[in-house]
C-alpha cells in the first residue's frame, strides 16, 4: 500500500505539538526551580515552598476539569473552536509573559496558574481539531507524529534555555538568563501556532443555537446519557482514567524520585531530555505498529511494558538504573498517549468532538492529580516512594482489564 502523505492541514496541526510541548518542559523542569528561589528568597522554607507549588497546580487541573466539558460543548458549534482556542492560546502565551516579569512569588504563581489554564485549555480544543484535520484511517499515524514531533521540537528551545542558565553569556545573573529562557519558551509556543490559525478549519460542527450556553449544558447531560449506554467508550475512557494516572504520575514525579534516591538534579534534567529524544522515533513506531497489529492491542500492550518498569522503579537505586528506567519510559509514553488520543477520536461523533474530548480531558486531569497523592500517600504512611511506584501497577492492571472489556464489547457489536 502506498504511504500517504501529511497534507499541509496535517502539518499545521502537528506544529501545534512542537509549539506547546516547550511549555511542559519547562514546567517540568525549571519553573519549579525558578520558584523555589524566588519563595526562597521571600523567607519561605524549602519545604513550604514546595507545598504551595503543589496546591497551585492543583488549583489549576480542578478549575480546568471544570471547565473542560462546558468549553468543549462550546466548541463544537460553528466557528467557534478556534475562536475559543485563539482565547486561551492569548491567555496561556500572556501569563507566560507576565510570570516571567513578576518578581514576587505570590503574583508569579497567580499568573503561572494563568497560564497553566490557557494551556491545558488549548489542548482540549487542539485534540478536538483532530478529527477535522484528517481521516479514521491516518489517525494513528497523525496523532503519532504530533506526539513524537512534539516530543524531539520541546528539546530545542529547552537546550537553548539551559544553556543560557549554565554559560551566563553577556554577564547575565542565573535569574535573568532563566526569565530570558521563559520568553524564549513563549516566543516559540507563539510562531509554531500561526499554522494551524491559518490552515485549519472546522469542518465537523453543530449549527449555531439562540441560547447556546443553555443549549451546551443541556448537551453535556445528554451527553453523560450517551457515554453511560455506549459501553465500548464507557469501559475504553474509565480503563484510560487508570492507565494513564499511572503514566502521567511516572513523568510528573520522576525528579522528585530521583532526588529521593540520591540522583543529583543535572543527570536528572539530562535524563529527561533522553525521555524525550527515545519518545520520537517510539511513537512514530507505535503508529506503524497500530496498524499492523490494532490500535487496543498496542496501548494493552505499553500498559504492560509499564507494569515492568513500576517493578523495575521499585528496585531502582543507581544513578545507572534512573537513565535506564528513563529510556524505557520514553520508548513508551509517546505511543501511549498518541494511540489513546486517535482511539478515542475515532470512537465519537465528529460533530460532537470538543465535547467529548472534554470528558477525556476530564479523566486525565483528576488522573494527573490522584497519581501523585497517591505516591504521597504511600511515601508518608510506609516511610518510602518505591513502594508508591509498586503499587502504580494495580491502576495499570485495572485500567488492562477495562479497555479489553472495551475490546471485546466492541467485537460484540460489530456481529
Amino acid at each position: 500500500m502506498k504511504k500517504q502523505k501529511l497534507t499541509k492541514t496535517e502539518k499545521s496541526w502537528i506544529l501545534y505539538d512542537i509549539a506547546n510541548s516547550a511549555f511542559i518542559m519547562i514546567l517540568t523542569a525549571t519553573i519549579p526551580i525558578y520558584f523555589r528561589g524566588l519563595a526562597t528568597e521571600a523567607g519561605i522554607d524549602a519545604t513550604h515552598a514546595t507545598s504551595i507549588w503543589g496546591t497551585s497546580t492543583s488549583v489549576a487541573i480542578m478549575i480546568l476539569a471544570i471547565l473542560s466539558p462546558i468549553l468543549g460543548a462550546l466548541a463544537d458549534y460553528q466557528n467557534m473552536k478556534k475562536r475559543i482556542f485563539v482565547f486561551f492560546l492569548c491567555l496561556g502565551i500572556g501569563g507566560g509573559v507576565a510570570f516571567t516579569i513578576a518578581s514576587n512569588w505570590m503574583v508569579f504563581l497567580i499568573f503561572f496558574i494563568v497560564a497553566r489554564i490557557g494551556y491545558s485549555a488549548c489542548n482540549i480544543l487542539y485534540d478536538a481539531m483532530l478529527i477535522d484535520v484528517t481521516t479514521d484511517e491516518k489517525m494513528d499515524s497523525v496523532s503519532s507524529v504530533g506526539y513524537a514531533l512534539g516530543y524531539i521540537g520541546s528539546c530545542i528551545p529547552f537546550v537553548a534555555g539551559i544553556l543560557l542558565i549554565l554559560l551566563k553569556p553577556f554577564g547575565l545573573s542565573t535569574v535573568s538568563a532563566t526569565r530570558i529562557s521563559f520568553v524564549i519558551t513563549m516566543v516559540w509556543w507563539f510562531v509554531l501556532s500561526i499554522p494551524l490559525l491559518k490552515n485549519v478549519k472546522q469542518t465537523h460542527y453543530l449549527r449555531p443555537k439562540k441560547n447556546v450556553v443553555r443549549h451546551s449544558f443541556r448537551r453535556l447531560w445528554f451527553t453523560f446519557l450517551k457515554l453511560k449506554r455506549d459501553r465500548n467508550l464507557l469501559y475504553f475512557i474509565i480503563g484510560y482514567f487508570f492507565y494513564i494516572d499511572g503514566v502521567y504520575t511516572i513523568i510528573s514525579m520522576a525528579t522528585t524520585y530521583g532526588g529521593e534516591v540520591g540522583i543529583d538534579s543535572t543527570q536528572m534534567i539530562l535524563a529527561l531530555l533522553l525521555t524525550q529524544i527515545v519518545a520520537f522515533p517510539c511513537a512514530l513506531l507505535s503508529a506503524k505498529l497500530a496498524k499492523r497489529f490494532g490500535t487496543l492491542r498496542m496501548i494493552k500492550a505499553f500498559i504492560i511494558c509499564y507494569c515492568i518498569i513500576c517493578i523495575f522503579g521499585y528496585n531502582l537505586d543507581t544513578a545507572t538504573e534512573f537513565w535506564i528506567l528513563a529510556f524505557a519510559v520514553g520508548m513508551c509514553q509517546g505511543g501511549v498517549q498518541a494511540l489513546s488520543r486517535s482511539h478515542f477520536g475515532k470512537l465519537i461523533p465528529k460533530k460532537e468532538a470538543s465535547e467529548y474530548f472534554g470528558f477525556f480531558d476530564i479523566f486525565g486531569k483528576f488522573a494527573d492529580f490522584l497519581g501523585p497523592l497517591i505516591l504521597s500517600l504511600c511515601a508518608l504512611l510506609l516511610g518510602s516512594s518505591k513502594y508508591g511506584v509498586l503499587s502504580l501497577i494495580v491502576l495499570f492492571i485495572i485500567g488492562f482489564l477495562l479497555i479489553s472489556k472495551s475490546d471485546k464489547t466492541a467485537n460484540t457489536e460489530e456481529k
